[in-house]
């Protein structure tokens, strides 16, 4: 860490400064010179306390970043340079989240290709497209590849996305250790899965099953309940008779009747009076006369629909909880593409319904939903015509269609779903954890609370990590799933389909008495709930990987959106419970979304997304940082390039300020800055009133700063620290200019060197404090006015972060108002002129002020410098009033600054006359 306090002072090593500043060029200049210096590297070096790591969320790979992104890694990278300067050996690492359905799905679009299984490798497949500008390719119309061929094509275009993002975020200046980059489809993220699964199922945690269970036809894969999104789908309701023996009807009101084939019973409240006569009855289903119970079951809604509702399996979740319930059969009717199934089923038995069902084999639901309705109408089982409704759908979070309901088999993983016990034991977990902002831990005790299965973690799908599972082939050819093959650890990661267990050979693979592979893989968050085991090395061998685990686990931070704290949050803490026994982080921070100009989230949908570049090539990325940065974690933010323009302007000024203070006793006559010089900045050199002032109140903005980013607040640490800096600009250095140039007042009076040296040292120290202060937000600017004041010293992102103890010492119990009230009393000279219309430059010949008690006291020990600054050249006087006083002469309730701080009377004299040109 570059350290600049020498014995209570700041050495400064000074360069010669650019003719002209400006933001533009600086990004490129010092990416290149901390890549040289590995000024962001990890050095793993020191013990847990002096490490400081972060569980960075790797993004999806797949296709583009927008400036939500942005938003959110920029709130990330502020807390990760502020430690840094803190003295902490920041692990801050890169991952890259390619494996899962939106990669699959981009390749898809991309290359124009569908995974056929059946076919065979072929190492010169080449595909039709080489990216389809975004066009979607119709299923129809993709050309069938091996899985093997689709997961080179994979591999090949998330390498390609991945330069891409990394070249974005280093143009944002997030300070990532590049060497510390993974992938959760690489090596040892696929090596990290397999192992915890291996330890899950050893413990009895991970368990397969026969269950139903949501599934979207459109991706051929289950979905867990993380990843449903409800939404609101059209349809119509349909009232439908069911009949007893003696041909009375009772209806039922549905807007699947094309699931009347399925039916199991009918269902009502027991609280229900107008069926409770009916509890243990049996009606025959319209169409398919197949004889099912009325049962009562709480779940069922009496103010819904006609109160009693027929129990399909399965048409929605609340069907598979009176499945459960009650032990009634299964009859599935969907396949898992979404049609009927081929041939009748036996449980229906009645010529006429086997003739119905047949007309809907092969059929879509909503294809069979038509042919139902139409033998409904004509057997007279339809009673009116089908009303339209709205009604919200279970859909899976990046498909388009509604989810159905299949019977499968499926591996899950407990998650407190079915285990009153460890869903307690992950309540605690929560409460254990430090949310920023706090009022999101309700998320996450609700999301657990509301949990009602396990976690569903295989997937239908091709470019995943494969479970390390095997299965004994029975003599009839089929896999003895109770009794499933493991691989060692050490031999790990494996892919089953090419990979031989141990005691068997390659030609053994799927006839009777060998084995036959595994072929479902893991959801994409099952690897990425290891996202800290990943990046840590947990249970490496090698002796590096136990020190760095040592060193970063638990981690301290896990930056996130809110969005996915029922998935990622989550899913990271259970995992982290069930294997390491503990919080997997102790501080998690969240991101609120990006609202466009119309305050509608920002997202690829709905094509209102800002792709990043564009604002960080027009306004700068110290700019677009500043906006990202002003945001208060866990609230929604507009997207305001408003805001990107003051940051750009605050990169500026700090710029032109430091340039002015620096040069400050070193230009030549014709302004040019001259050679290199070393100063000190001593707190003992700063005697004069204001300029103690001046480090009163750096001294308490440092203390506030330091507070909000250590409470993780860094919106309002850079609202401390701007308010501070433009005052400090505004205000004191046009107030001390003068005396820091040793230029003679009106009079002709020249200040003293030791007042000079006591301005020429605030400005320093000031300056200096300003640029450690806004080094996390502006790394670029920073670290550019760093080179001039602090040259061969490294960077500014190494430096220490600033303590208010040398700046107590500089101001010497002044009062940190001290400033303000100058501040005031020079807007008010300056306000006799703009009410006059005249040159700022023009002098006051006299001018009376007046100010309550502790104004004047603050006036009176700055008046040099104030008459200085608005150019008083004769009688300055300054009138006392009390604070009652000033009241009365105001017609309005409320104190204005008019009241503490008034001209009382003033005279001007000529303006300047302006020089003609030659």
């Amino acid at each position: 860490m570059t350290e600049q306090h020498e014995e209570g002072a700041i050495k400064a090593n000074l360069t010669p400064l650019p003719d002209k500043v400006g933001v533009e060029g600086l990004e490129d200049k010092w990416r290149e010179t901390w890549d040289e210096s590995g000024v962001y590297k990890f050095q793993n070096t020191r013990d847990r306390k002096a490490v400081y790591s972060i569980d960075t969320p790797p993004p999806t790979v797949s296709g583009h970043l927008h400036v939500g992104h942005v938003f959110s890694y920029t709130h990330t990278d502020v807390i990760a340079r502020y430690k840094r300067m803190q003295g902490y050996d920041v692990f801050y690492p890169m991952g890259w989240d390619d494996n899962g359905l939106p990669t699959e799905r981009r390749v898809q679009n991309y290359y124009g290709v569908r995974v056929d299984v059946s076919l065979p490798y072929d190492p010169d497949f080449k595909p039709p497209f080489e990216g389809t500008d975004g066009k979607k390719i119709d299923a129809k119309d993709q050309v069938p590849v091996s899985r093997k061929n689709f997961i080179e094509l994979c591999e090949k275009l998330t390498a390609q996305d991945e330069k891409q993002f990394e070249a974005l975020w280093r143009s944002l200046g997030l300070s990532i250790d590049w060497s510390q980059t993974y992938h959760t489809i690489g090596e040892h993220p696929q090596r990290v899965a397999q192992k915890a699964f291996l330890r899950n199922l050893a413990r009895g945690e991970a368990y397969q099953q026969d269950a139903p269970g949501l599934w979207d036809v459109t991706f051929q894969t289950a979905v867990a309940q993380a990843e449903l999104e409800s939404r609101e789908y059209p349809g119509f309701y349909h009232k439908v008779a069911f009949r007893f023996e003696d041909g009375t009807p009772i209806y039922i009101e549905t807007t699947r009747p094309e699931l009347l084939a399925a039916c199991t019973s009918l269902i009502a409240n027991p609280d229900d009076d107008r069926y409770k006569p009916y509890f243990g009855q049996y009606v025959y289903s319209p169409l398919f006369k197949v004889k099912v119970p009325i049962l009562a079951h709480p779940a069922a809604e009496m103010d819904k629909g006609a109160g009693i509702a027929m129990c399909c399996t399965f048409g929605d979740v609340t069907d598979v909880q009176w499945w459960r319930d009650l032990k009634l059969p299964t009859r599935p009717i969907i396949q898992r593409n979404g049609r009927i199934i081929m041939g009748v089923p036996d449980w229906i038995t009645d010529e006429g319904g086997k003739a119905i069902f047949e007309e809907t084999e092969g059929k879509t639901t909503f294809s069979a939903r038509k042919i139902i309705v139409d033998h409904l109408r004509e057997s007279g089982d339809l009673d009116g015509e089908p009303t339209p409704t709205k009604r919200m759908t279970n859909f899976y979070e990046k498909g388009d269609k509604p989810l159905e309901i299949v019977t499968s088999r499926q591996w899950y993983l407990k998650n407190g779903g079915t285990d009153a016990d460890l869903n307690a034991q992950l309540i605690a977990r929560g409460k254990e954890l430090n949310f920023h902002p706090d009022f999101m831990r309700v998320r996450y005790e609700n999301w657990v609370h509301g949990l009602n299965g396990d976690w569903l973690i295989s997937r239908q799908r091709f470019f995943g990590v494969p479970f390390p599972l095997w299965y004994p082939v029975k003599e009839d050819g089929s896999a003895d799933y109770d009794h499933p093959i493991t691989p060692s650890e050490d031999v790990l990661p494996i892919d089953p389909t090419i990979d031989v267990p141990a005691g068997y050979t390659a030609e053994q693979r799927d006839v009777p008495g060998g084995f036959t592979a595994e072929k479902d893989i893991m959801d994409t968050w099952a690897t990425s709930s290891l996202t800290p085991q990943i990046v840590t090395h947990w249970a490496e061998p090698d002796e590096a990987s136990k020190a760095l685990f040592n060193a970063t686990f638990p981690m301290d931070l896990r930056p996130q959106g809110q969005d996915i704290i029922r998935t990622w949050l989550f899913s990271t803490m259970d995992r982290a419970h069930l294997e390491n026994h503990c919080l997997p982080w102790s501080h998690t921070t969240l991101s609120g979304w990006i609202l466009d100009p119309d305050h509608k989230k920002m997202s690829k949908s709905k094509g209102n997304v800002v792709v990043p570049n564009k604002p960080i090539n027009q306004f700068g990325a110290d700019a677009v940082r500043y906006w990202a940065a002003s945001a208060r974690l866990g609230l929604d933010a507009t997207y305001d390039e408003g805001q990107m323009k003051i940051g750009r302007r605050l990169a500026i000024k700090l710029l032109n300020a430091t340039k002015f203070a620096l040069a400050i006793g070193r230009e030549d006559e014709n302004h040019h800055v001259g050679a290199p010089a070393e100063a000190v900045w001593n707190p003992a050199d700063v005697t004069e009133p204001l300029d103690r002032a001046a480090m009163a109140k750096m001294a308490l903005v440092i203390r506030q700063t330091t507070d909000a980013m250590e409470a993780y607040e860094h919106s309002k640490a850079l609202e401390v620290i701007e308010s501070y800096f433009w005052q400090f600009c505004d205000d004191y250095i046009e107030l001390v200019k003068n005396r820091a140039y040793g230029t003679p007042d009106e009079h002709g009076k020249t200040p003293s060197e030791k007042a000079v040296k006591s301005a020429r040292t605030t400005l320093g120290l000031g300056l200096d404090a300003f640029a450690r202060l806004l080094a996390p937000y502006l790394p670029f600017a920073t670290e550019e006015v760093w080179s001039w004041m602090h040259a061969g010293s490294g960077s500014v992102h190494r430096a220490a972060w600033p303590t208010p103890e040398l700046y107590v010492a500089a101001a010497s119990g002044v009062s940190p108002e001290t400033l303000a009230w100058a501040g005031k009393a020079v807007e008010q000279l300056r306000k006799i002129k703009s009410e006059a219309k005249v040159s700022m430059k023009t002098p006051i010949l006299s001018v009376a002020l007046s100010a309550v008690h502790e104004g004047a006291e603050a006036i009176r020990s700055a008046i040099d410098d104030i008459a200085q600054a608005g150019r008083v050249v004769g009688k300055f006087d300054l009138v006392e009033k009390h604070a009652e006083e000033a009241a009365a002469t105001d017609d309005s309730d409320a104190s204005t600054e008019a009241e503490t701080v008034a001209i009382e009377s003033s005279e001007l004299g000529e303006p300047p006359v302006k020089a003609k040109k030659a």
